[in-house]
């Protein structure tokens, strides 16, 4: 993979859609960060589905806590581990107002040390509410990035580090938005949907592993 073949595999997923964005609903950064620690391990509608209640009740730190912990396990009883997620976002709240007078930290040091949030968490709040050039790598990434092989890695910070590397600097902070949805919708995991895929002349994943268009008389 050359910087020809990223610069147009970009160029072609921005022109199908110019402006991506995580397809988590949320209004402000805080409720961001609290559907991003919802989400691991669950989809994003499951997410939307249970925000959709929670958020218009409470969608502060201060609403969060003066709900309290059992009442948020109610609104997040259909999220995966929802026991967990619920302690770890009161913790969040509590620290949030503690050291952060409330507001969403903007350092990766600074999200990091919260309750529930990790690299790739750190990395969705920066790209999505404050606009840094970040590589949120979820599983999405990671088999697009390594199947295309626009960016092998065999973990995904080293696939994080690769895509700041080669990624074109102009496609920096769409970047991981289009190759998460590429993955999610195209080229998926157990059977990537290569006859319709944009950039299937660009990939280099090998022609003898790429599944046959199920319906012959269906043009890309």
């Amino acid at each position: 993979m050359n910087k020809t073949k990223r610069t147009e595999i970009f160029r072609r997923l921005r022109e199908l859609n110019p402006a991506p964005t995580t397809e988590l609903e949320y209004t402000t950064p805080f409720e961001l960060l609290v559907a991003v620690v919802l989400s691991a391990q669950m989809t994003d509608t499951g997410v939307n589905k249970a925000t959709r209640k929670l958020f218009p009740v409470a969608n502060t730190p201060q609403a969060i806590l003066d709900l309290g912990l059992d009442d948020l396990k109610k609104y997040l009883r259909t999220i995966n581990f929802y026991n967990n997620k619920a302690e770890n976002v009161i913790k969040l709240c509590r620290m949030l107002l503690d050291k952060h007078d409330g507001d969403v930290p903007q350092t990766r040091a600074e999200l990091e040390a919260l309750p529930g949030v990790g690299r790739k968490t750190a990395n969705v709040i920066l790209n999505t509410a404050f606009g840094e050039h970040t590589m949120a790598v979820d599983t999405h990434i990671f088999r697009v990035s390594n199947r295309t092989k626009i960016a092998p890695g065999k973990n995904p910070l080293e696939v994080e580090q690769k895509l700041l590397k080669f990624v074109p600097e102009e496609f920096q902070r769409d970047a991981h938005h289009w190759l998460i949805l590429h993955g999610r919708y195209i080229c998926k995991a157990r059977k990537p949907e290569c006859w319709h895929c944009p950039i299937a002349d660009l990939c280099e994943y090998p022609f003898s592993k790429r599944p046959a268009n199920p319906d012959p008389n269906c043009n890309p």
